[in-house]
């Protein structure tokens, strides 16, 4: 094994994901396995990117109803290519050779759990958003 690949390995948690199960299939097992635990490790970096992308499109997400919050964040990373991708490439950067492997044989359909799970994480902490503008005002 490589420095890289035990360096990436010993910066995640420790445990996976969900439980573990040999009925499991392949993409459900990488999605506990390595994007869960980097998406974690990922999490203070996605925040501030989200609070960028916010900036730039003239902070108009902090005027928005809870609900109407929810369904910017859920557009801004499905229907905001530029965006999704540089999300993408914070997960895949912290992939080992051998997860990259994994991941390109079903790209596709781990690409939408990753976005699902970055989504998810992000409109469960939906509130830092409103405490950070408050302390910025």
């Amino acid at each position: 094994m490589t420095t890289r690949h035990n360096n990436l390995k010993a910066i995640r948690t420790s445990s996976s994901f969900g439980k573990l199960n040999e009925n499991m299939s392949r993409d459900e097992r990488f999605q506990n396995e390595t994007l869960r635990p980097i998406i974690k490790l990922q999490k203070d970096l996605f925040v501030e990117v989200l609070k960028n992308y916010f900036k730039k499109h003239k902070n108009m997400f902090y005027d928005l109803s809870i609900a109407k919050k929810i369904i910017y964040i859920e557009n801004s990373i499905q229907k905001d290519i530029k965006f999704r991708n540089s999300i993408k490439g914070m997960v895949i950067g912290l992939f080992t050779v051998e997860e990259y492997l994994q991941y390109i044989e079903n790209s596709s359909a781990l690409n939408k759990r990753m976005m699902n799970i970055v989504k998810i994480q992000l409109i469960d902490n939906i509130q830092v958003f409103d405490i950070q503008l408050n302390e910025v005002v």
